[in-house]
């Protein structure tokens, strides 16, 4: 049976679809994004035969994945793409036009031309948890707020009100820090990744909290797609003769991951022994400290990586420096 592609275009309120099929042409339809809406699409798809495709929708978090879900639930493959791909490939088409069905039958044909990777559910355990740790990041950003205004206010009486606030957040985000260690620690995989984690010199408790709550290795096939999925894969700037710019990390990807990653490069600079060999000889051929930093960021993430998905702890004489 020939494959079709869905293209799916997410709201709060509704989703748009249009479906290539075999034969080039296209069909759109729009549903409610709520179940009711889910079963309409299933039920038409099942009418017009269209149960062989390939469906694709761009990462919108809350309003994509109840919808991601059904159509994993009911056997279809699913590819939930970083917006910043499918408006690439619409400039690859000269692509003008900017509405709910111009978007969906964009994404669709970008799902037969680019046949991207297969989406899965997240485990529950790790959902929660990640929830966990997005809440704690809100809160620590609540008390960094709250310590600025404490330091630039010079009123008696609102520096009380401050510091009555501070002292909350500080029991919330203890009693946050708790709950994420019970999550880790009751769940045998994840406590086996915290584990072998920890055999890595330079990596601490809140870098493997954000590595077990948002890495899951047997998503990606190889390095360069974790590299890519933390936006540390290097952005070249070169043209012909006249454009030869310093290359950069990319940044399109996971933010708070990227984030975590700094400061145990710092620390593996100086104390992990396999990053510190590689970092004093990108040193010696004169590279920058910011460049020397982010070569760091990246070779820490190759470790990571072979550890688990080896599922050994951290050997330096295994590691390519």
């Amino acid at each position: 049976m020939s494959k079709a592609f869905l293209g799916i275009d997410i709201s709060k309120a509704s989703f748009d679809v249009a479906i290539l099929l075999p034969n080039d042409n296209i069909k759109t339809r729009k549903f409610s994004n709520n179940k009711s809406g889910f079963k309409l699409l299933k039920v038409w798809l099942k009418l017009h035969s269209y149960e062989n495709l390939h469906a694709c929708m761009e990462a919108t978090g809350i309003y994509g994945e109840p919808l991601a879900n059904f159509l994993y639930q009911a056997n279809f493959t699913v590819s939930v793409v970083n917006p910043l791909k499918i408006k690439g490939f619409g400039m690859s088409e000269l692509s003008r036009n900017k509405t709910d069905h111009s978007d969906s039958k964009l994404i669709a044909r970008f799902c037969k031309a680019m046949n991207p990777p297969v989406w899965h559910p997240i485990e529950p355990e790790r959902k929660e948890l990640q929830a966990l740790v997005r809440r704690l990041e809100d809160l620590q950003n609540l008390l960094r707020q709250e310590n600025n205004h404490l330091e630039a206010t010079l009123s008696i009486n609102i520096k009380k009100s401050i510091k009555l606030v501070i002292k909350f957040l500080e029991k919330q985000i203890e009693e946050l820090k708790n709950s994420i260690r019970d999550n880790i620690n009751n769940d045998p995989h994840l406590k086996d990744q915290k584990t072998l984690l920890e055999t890595i010199p330079g990596i601490g408790e809140a870098t493997i909290i954000q590595i077990v709550s948002f890495i899951d290795v047997k998503n990606f096939n190889n390095i360069k797609q974790l590299t890519a999925f933390i936006g540390l894969n290097p952005k070249q700037r070169q043209s012909g003769t006249s454009v030869n710019g310093q290359s950069k990390i990319s940044k399109i990807g996971n933010s708070s991951l990227r984030k975590a990653f700094y400061l145990p490069a710092i620390v593996a600079k100086r104390y992990n022994p396999t990053i510190k060999i590689f970092c004093e000889r990108l040193k010696a051929s004169g590279k920058q400290t910011m460049v020397i930093i982010c070569a760091a960021m990246r070779k820490l993430i190759h470790i990571i990586y072979g550890v688990l998905k080896s599922g050994r702890p951290f050997d330096a004489a295994l590691v390519n420096i």
